[in-house]
């Protein structure tokens, strides 16, 4: 007679942890996106400061490369926002290119301006 009280107990232990599962799937893939989006335009701002510290080229040269970088990687969405500016650490001059992307909390859609991301390179002399 105890077995019978089981009967149907599985279908119900599945229908409660496959939903606790799929959740924390999917907050697995959405840390992984963001760390993504993150990681793509600290990259892309680097790449835009090292542009800019060429002995040739300006700041706007590298917010330029920049936001052409984050265009082609994730979205021109994520580009809209991008300075470029030379500033001085130490007596030494550097690039610094600042970006302000959006945070990607669902997908790739979500509020705009929550992550603050920024490059810097030493600057050539020309």
């Amino acid at each position: 007679m105890a077995r019978r009280a089981d009967t149907g107990s599985a279908v119900a232990d599945f229908a409660l942890i496959s939903g606790l599962l799929v959740l924390v799937f999917l907050g697995v893939i959405q840390l992984a996106l963001i760390l993504h989006v993150r990681n793509t335009v600290i990259d892309c701002a680097a790449e835009g400061a090292r542009f800019a510290a060429l002995g040739d080229q300006s700041a706007t040269d590298g917010a330029t490369r920049t936001k052409e970088l984050i265009s082609s990687s994730l979205s021109p969405k994520y580009a809209r926002d991008v300075r470029a500016r030379e500033i001085t650490v130490d007596g030494v001059r550097l690039i610094e290119v600042s970006v302000s992307a959006p945070f990607p909390a669902v997908g790739l859609l979500g509020p705009g301006g929550a992550l603050q991301l920024s490059g810097h390179s030493i600057a050539e002399l020309p």
